[in-house]
């Protein structure tokens, strides 16, 4: 990933409290950017800061939910996914989709769609994982004290070759 300044005021304003109440501010206006340039940009991607739109069926309606997301990059091929929800005491609504899915689809940095492996990180490999997630988005620390320590759910998506 090619460094843009603006990461650091991301991960400056992503630290800040405040900003997780500007969820209803952002979330339409990611819609709204993703709508307008086909899925290739979003407020994420504007931040310099990797995303990924995923595409998972619903659990209870069966029809395709789209989402983006802020992503961990591990290599090429796999990503990480935190279900902070801004650090609400709630799971947000992709992450019981994407629990109860084994496969996906996604888009990276406006890429084309690929289809993923969806593994939910638990048990031993949890600690591991989550400590490299913070190191690279810090901002998770402060949402996870907002969710009153809410376990928050972390998958793993890999890209089917």
């Amino acid at each position: 990933m090619v460094w843009n300044p603006s990461q650091d005021l991301a991960r400056f304003l992503a630290s800040q409290p405040w900003v997780m109440r500007g969820a209803g501010v952002v979330l339409p206006t990611e819609r709204l950017l993703r709508r307008l340039s086909g899925g290739r940009w979003g407020v994420l991607d504007l931040a310099g800061l990797p995303s990924i739109e995923i595409t998972v069926v619903g659990r209870k309606s069966g029809q395709p939910r789209t989402t983006s997301l802020l992503c961990v990059p591990e290599g090429d091929n796999s990503f990480y996914l935190v279900g902070s929800n801004w650090g609400k005491p709630q799971h947000p609504a992709w992450s019981a989709n994407l629990r109860a899915a084994r496969t996906a689809s996604a888009r990276f940095n406006g890429s084309s769609a690929f289809p993923v492996t969806v593994t939910e990180i638990g048990g031993v490999d949890r600690k591991r994982v989550w400590d490299q997630i913070v190191e690279f988005w810090p901002g998770y620390e402060m949402e996870y004290r907002l969710a009153d320590g809410r376990e928050f759910r972390i998958f793993r998506l890999d890209r089917i070759s």
